[in-house]
């Protein structure tokens, strides 16, 4: 339990933010599902529209810190190389 109201504020503070990391994630999480499947049915435009969702996702999650910045960049070139070795 907190001693002090800074440490019940931050308390707080930190389950809300740990609320909307684990959202966040999760939801790249499904977002990165849902590409996979479009790549291995072999749609190229749904994969094409899923990968884009997904890099937003990823960019945005980096931006605020869910994810590390490298680890979406590396997360983005590796679903990249998957969709262009759809398109050939």
């Amino acid at each position: 339990m907190p001693n002090t109201k800074s440490a019940e504020r931050r308390m707080r503070s930190n389950a809300r933010r740990h609320q909307q990391n684990q959202s966040a994630k999760s939801r790249i999480k499904t977002l990165e599902k849902k590409y996979l499947g479009a790549v291995a049915s072999g749609k190229k435009e749904d994969a094409t529209v899923a990968f884009r969702t997904l890099a937003s996702a990823l960019d945005r999650s980096a931006k605020t810190g869910v994810v590390h910045t490298n680890r979406a960049r590396r997360k983005k070139s590796r679903l990249g190389v998957r969709l262009a070795a759809l398109a050939s």
